[in-house]
């Protein structure tokens, strides 16, 4: 797609107020594809501005008619698959097929689950001698990260909309072509003019300006730990509400009585899809140690198959961040079994896909989240021993527990400080509510708990 040179605010397009701009690279090749504004504190105020002008009609549309426009969204998203899949993969490496599969596919099945319980859920009940309304917060200001472009897109502004809200998008800046063409869509849908605006730019200016914004409502951010604790504080100083996705170190605990062949099998290609950029990739593997050579041979020859079917890492920091970490590893006595920090190809921010043994959970690899394709595998000695090391970072997002049932799977993962385990290689389910316990987050994301998070509660007496 062709880049736009301005702001998508107030329902058209806009020329910015200053007139830096941000290039963006294919990090497969290394070339610049394009250029975006890069927006100053003037775009936001002009777009929180039509935002708060938009909401009294937008939040008063009856939740049918707003369905219907979510369900119009889908259908543009549905029709422009192809090109969404062709965009994400020029500006973020990954490779087409897992763009049309994931990338694309994944916010429409998204879309399409808020059109339904925009329509179905219930915004008003009766408690006693109340009634309840759940009625839109107002205002909200979504920053979201480059991993997952549109998916992180679509599952913040999807449910803000059914619940009521306008809409500011700061996206990452890594991938705003991706934005764009979701502007794009949602001027093509039909949706009011104001209920959603884009505002691109640099987060240290548009993404500050935008959570710092006395008229902003409610702060969703996805990213760092470290970003969203200082979004946290500026809206707890200002008491205005966060939802915040933040970062991950799942562990994939593998039980004697599993089957070992495919939980380590699973476990690798869950690291590697995406090239490992994905907050809540198991990259923690927990094997008992009756089983740990084995185990360890088996992740090994399931990397090795990954050298050439994934894409490279996001941008240079990102490349030179995880080979940092993989010289981590190796220094603080980890075994590389596959990979290694040596760049495989010559063009192209790559990084081999590695496995790590020998790790013990105290190494900087086993508690620090690498955002790359990167495995380390951690012995236990007993049930106790693996719940003690899978709870044992500041992070508790996602996970996974392998066991010859699900029964005895469960009663483990029950134990787990986690906010989403998936059991025995349970599917993807876009209604299932996805947040992290400790500094993993607050709040949650998708299905009827992600369109509660932009929902507040009045209840009137009788």
């Amino acid at each position: 797609m062709k880049a736009h040179d301005g702001m998508y605010i107030g329902g058209e397009w806009r020329a910015a107020a200053g007139t830096d701009t941000i290039a963006v690279v294919n990090p497969a090749d290394e070339q610049v594809i394009a250029h975006v504004p890069a927006g100053v504190a003037e775009d936001v105020d002009a777009a929180v501005f039509a935002a708060h002008e938009a909401f009294p009609a937008w939040a008063a549309t009856p939740p049918a008619e707003r369905a219907a426009r979510i369900a119009a969204l889908r259908d543009v998203l549905v029709a422009r698959k192809d090109e969404i899949a062709e965009t994400v993969t020029a500006e973020l490496g990954a490779p087409l097929q897992f763009s049309q599969m994931v990338h694309a596919g994944v916010p429409i099945l998204v879309a399409g689950s808020y059109a339904e319980l925009a329509a179905s859920y219930a915004f008003e009940e009766k408690v006693g001698n109340s009634t309840v309304y759940a009625e839109p917060v107002g205002v909200v200001g979504a920053i979201t990260p480059w991993n997952y472009p549109l998916h992180q897109i679509v599952a913040k502004v999807a449910p803000a909309l059914a619940a009521g809200c306008t809409v500011v998008l700061k996206p990452a800046e890594d991938t705003p072509l991706t934005a764009q063409l979701f502007a794009e869509a949602v001027h093509e849908a039909g949706i009011p003019a104001g209920v959603f605006n884009l505002v691109t730019g640099l987060g240290p200016v548009a993404g500050q300006a935008l959570a710092e914004h006395p008229g902003v409502d409610l702060v969703s951010f996805t990213g760092s730990t470290a970003v969203g604790k200082r979004i946290g504080a500026t809206a707890g100083a200002a008491v205005k509400r966060v939802a915040l996705e933040l970062g991950g170190k799942s562990a994939n605990v593998i039980l004697p009585s599993a089957d070992l062949a495919k939980a380590v099998g699973v476990g690798i290609a869950n690291v590697m899809g995406n090239s490992g950029q994905t907050c809540s990739a198991w990259t923690r593997m927990l094997v008992h140690t009756s089983q740990y050579d084995e185990a360890v041979a088996l992740a090994a020859e399931a990397a090795a198959k990954y050298g050439d079917r994934i894409g490279p890492l996001v941008n240079a920091k990102q490349h030179t961040r995880v080979r940092g970490y993989i010289e981590k590893g190796v220094a603080e006595g980890a075994r590389l079994v596959a990979g290694g920090p040596e760049a495989p190809r010559e063009q192209g921010y790559f990084v081999s896909p590695t496995v790590f043994a020998d790790v013990t959970p105290e190494m900087t690899i086993a508690q620090e989240e690498i955002f790359g394709p990167v495995v380390s595998i951690i012995r236990y000695e007993d049930e106790g021993d693996a719940l003690r090391i899978a709870n044992g970072t500041v992070y508790g997002l996602a996970g996974a527990v392998w066991a010859a049932d699900d029964a005895e799977a469960v009663a483990f993962a029950r134990r787990m400080d986690t906010g989403q385990v998936d059991i025995n290689g349970g599917r993807f389910n876009p209604l299932a509510p996805f947040g992290g316990y400790k500094q993993s987050g607050v709040g949650r994301e998708l299905g009827a708990h992600g369109l509660s998070e932009y929902l507040q509660t009045k209840s009137l007496q009788f």
